[in-house]
């Protein structure tokens, strides 16, 4: 199941080249792939990259489709897909959301609370291989780095500056 980060598109006859956001993604896409590899060797063959979107701002005691949604900045509708496929392979239920009749609360089964359990035990060991590879204080540097860039690109009140285009 490993992942190969294909080769870059071509513009003006030339591979188009790498900028922060893409070397950002690509290692991304690469760590997540060690996490599925380790579900699937787990018995969790069926959760796939993009269902990362959902249990990554799943609460614990529920959460509903729309929450979920602007949490993993998707639609309703896409959101509300990867849901159902979750649900009917037995990671997650709806279950009527007690403070609203309207909605419905989604919540992990055991065996999604399982999958969120073994990529939580990744963490540490993904984030040793990275320091390894680029040594401990880069690494904190980087995580460092990283917290600030999002607390700049978060959207606030408060006026920040712009990011270069």
């Amino acid at each position: 199941m490993s992942k190969k980060i294909s080769e870059r598109p071509m513009t003006g006859g030339r591979p188009r080249p790498e900028n922060l956001a893409v070397l950002l993604r690509d290692v991304f896409a690469l760590l997540n792939d060690r996490v599925l590899v380790r579900l699937a060797e787990r018995g969790h063959g069926v959760v796939r990259p993009v269902h990362s979107a959902v249990f990554e701002h799943l609460d614990d005691e529920g959460t509903t489709v729309s929450v979920l949604a602007e949490r993993a900045n998707m639609t309703k509708q896409a959101m509300a897909e990867l849901v159902a496929h979750l649900e009917a392979h037995g990671y997650l239920t709806r279950e009527p959301d007690p403070a609203d009749r309207r909605a419905k609360l989604v919540r992990p089964t055991a065996r999604g609370r399982e999958v969120v359990g073994i990529a939580q035990q990744l963490v540490p060991e993904l984030e040793a291989w990275v320091a390894g590879i680029v040594g401990t204080d880069r690494a904190a540097a980087l995580r460092a780095d990283l917290r600030t860039l999002r607390a700049a690109l978060k959207p606030s009140e408060a006026p920040r500056p712009a990011p270069p285009p």
